[in-house]
């Protein structure tokens, strides 16, 4: 008799109630989250040859890779960490940055993902631009800046804990986490929320969701007690959050235009010609 193992799709375990339940680890996440920022706004005094619309350009292309192959949504979070402490630290070359992004989306799937990506379907992506060799060795370089540090916090590590400590009605919280995920997401393509902490940013889609999807009616206090409550819960300024979460609403409006792909740096246009390829549309201001 032969033995078949079947293995179906991949499930993702269910949140363990006890570690949300717990405060000790929403306050670890919060003292840890610091140590993973960039250390400084790199395109001012380390970058010379990369500009900020190219970040976004190869924001928005690592989005769609990851969006193409169905990954975790940490994957693409946890890659622009990867990418935005890689060059807060090495000056870099406008030719590098397609090996940069994919090598990010190497590491980051290799830790999030059941099933990571694969160096030869990254190199598929780049329309072969690259070679598995290129990749492989630019992992060594990019887990030795980052010293292997890996482990990074990140706005998506946050939301499930503030989630839970909200007096928000338990039907509506898978459909809230959803769209703040989405914000999550867009913030992280645009390098203006690169030195946000995570929580901020996290605080701030959360907001940003349940504003959206109108359910401050259904909340008691309203919006505004919340929006506190939310401060109250990630110990961050409650006029900060408003003016993060009001940056991350104008930040999807900015951003509903078509996407451009990744094309030749000579040829980069203006940044705000490049949208987000992403369900924002599916989030409701």
């Amino acid at each position: 008799m032969e033995l078949l193992c079947v293995e179906g799709p991949s499930v993702r375990a269910a949140r363990d109630r006890s570690l949300l339940e717990d405060p000790r680890v929403l306050l670890q996440l919060l003292a840890l989250e610091e140590r993973y920022l960039p250390r400084t706004s790199y395109f001012k005094c380390v970058q010379k040859d990369i500009k900020p619309y190219m970040r976004r350009i190869l924001a928005d292309w690592m989005l769609e890779v990851c969006e193409d192959e169905c990954c975790e949504v940490e994957v693409f979070t946890l890659a622009i960490n990867y990418l935005d402490r890689f060059l807060a630290t090495v000056p870099s070359n406008r030719n590098w940055l397609q090996l940069l992004g994919a090598t990010c989306m190497f590491l980051a799937s290799k830790l999030r993902d059941s099933s990571p990506l694969t160096a030869n379907k990254l190199c598929v992506y780049t329309d072969n631009s690259i070679k598995i060799k290129e990749l492989l060795n630019m992992e060594l370089v990019v887990l030795g800046r980052l010293k292997w540090d890996l482990a990074a916090v990140t706005p998506n590590d946050f939301l499930e804990h503030i989630l839970f400590r909200l007096p928000l009605p338990s039907v509506e919280l898978p459909r809230i986490l959803k769209h703040a995920q989405t914000f999550v997401t867009l913030a992280a393509t645009d390098f203006n929320f690169a030195m946000f902490p995570p929580s901020m940013i996290a605080a701030g889609s959360l907001a940003a969701a349940i504003q959206g999807l109108q359910l401050q009616q259904q909340t008691r206090p309203g919006i505004t007690s919340l929006v506190e409550n939310i401060a109250k819960i990630t110990s961050c300024d409650p006029d900060c959050l408003r003016e993060c979460q009001e940056q991350i609403e104008d930040l999807l409006k900015n951003s509903l235009h078509p996407y451009q792909p990744m094309v030749p740096s000579e040829n980069l246009e203006d940044p705000e010609q490049a949208g987000t390829p992403t369900d924002v549309c599916d989030v409701v201001l």
